[in-house]
Formats: structure tokens, sequence, C-alpha cells
């Protein structure tokens, strides 16, 4: 890797927190319009729910475009880091999100490489691991919920809905995190790895 493209990918990382974070505001959001509109149908009712569907969609693919940008980053970067400790290809870690029913298992194990490729040797399991399997418990959780609610009541169930939006809104807490975390810690990793220029005006050896 060149030194040019060994560097912590901070603005993918603040643009895909930033997205993911709106993705599940606005899914809260849109679910409460669209149930609204479902129990008391007006022309109203429609105009809004459509309206706040359209924000959602435009969040989400935001989020859907920016979080395997910046994951297929971090992974380069892990793999300079630590050569050999993440698995699979640079093309499944994109791939691994995007492609239905198995985004529900494996980004768990392509979040748990890479955070722990980016940590320091010899150091031990953290709080990263934890925040990975907190998200992965929730955004199963969540998408089958979504999906039970489409199905009971014509997503009209107060509780289904509370429900699976509680844990949309959970994923996406520790997401937020380890975007920064793991981040961080790949800046703090690279900056020890890439050699620094020597500072100008200072003589060169031969």
């Amino acid at each position: 890797m060149t030194g040019s493209a060994a560097r912590a990918p901070w603005l993918f990382a603040r643009s895909a927190r930033f997205a993911v974070a709106a993705a599940a505001g606005a899914e809260l959001v849109r679910a409460l319009k669209v149930r609204a509109h479902l129990l008391r149908p007006s022309t109203a009712s429609a105009s809004e729910s459509g309206r706040v569907s359209m924000i959602y969609a435009y969040v989400m693919t935001a989020a859907i475009v920016l979080f395997p940008v910046w994951f297929a980053r971090c992974r380069a970067d892990a793999e300079f880091l630590s050569p050999g400790r993440v698995r699979g290809s640079a093309a499944w870690a994109v791939l691994a999100w995007l492609i239905p029913g198995v985004n529900f298992w494996a980004p768990r194990g392509l979040l748990l490489d890479v955070g722990r490729a980016s940590r320091s040797a010899g150091t031990g399991p953290d709080r990263a691991d934890v925040l990975v399997n907190a998200w992965s418990a929730a955004w199963v959780g969540h998408a089958v919920l979504s999906l039970v609610s489409t199905r009971v009541g014509d997503g009209t169930s107060m509780p289904l809905l509370v429900a699976a939006q509680a844990l949309g809104l959970l994923a996406a807490g520790p997401v937020v995190t380890l975007i920064e975390g793991i981040t961080r810690r790949q800046a703090d990793g690279l900056r020890s790895a890439v050699p620094l220029s020597a500072p100008a005006g200072l003589p060169h050896a031969p």
C-alpha cells in the first residue's frame, strides 16, 4: 500500500456515520407516517407518507453506498496493518453487505475480523467485539420484526412497530460507534506504520 493510500478513511467514516444515523431516524418517522395513513387513509396522509418515504429512500441509499465504501477502505487498511488476518476478498467485503440473506450473518464476521486486525499487537478482546455482537443481534431482530409487522395487521400493529423500530435504533448505535472506533484505531496504527517524510532543510541520507 502506498503512502497516499495508507490513510484512515475519515471522510467516508464521518459520512457513513451521519448516513446510518439519519437512515435509522428516517425509518422510524416513515413507519409512523405509513401506519397513520393505513389507519386513517386520506389524500393528506397519502401525500405525507409518500414524501417521508421518498426522503427515507434517499437517506437509506446514501447509507447503503457510503457504509460499504468505508468498510472496504477499512478492510484494506486492516490487511495492511495485519496481513492475513482478514478473511475473504476485497469484493466480498462489499458484496456481503448487499446480498439479501447473506447480509444477516456474513457482516458480523467481517466486522470482527477488521476490528481485531486493527488492534495493536498483543491486545485481547475489547469493547468492539461486544458492539459487533450487539449490532448483529439488533439488526437481525429488526429485520425479522419488520417483516412480521408487514404480515401481521398489515403494518398497523403498534407493538410490533415499536419493537422493530427500537431494535433498528439499537442497531444504529453500535454501528456509529464502531465506525468511529475502528477508523481511529487504524489512524493510530497507520501513523506509526507509514514512514514520515523528513522535515524540510535537514540533510538526507545518500
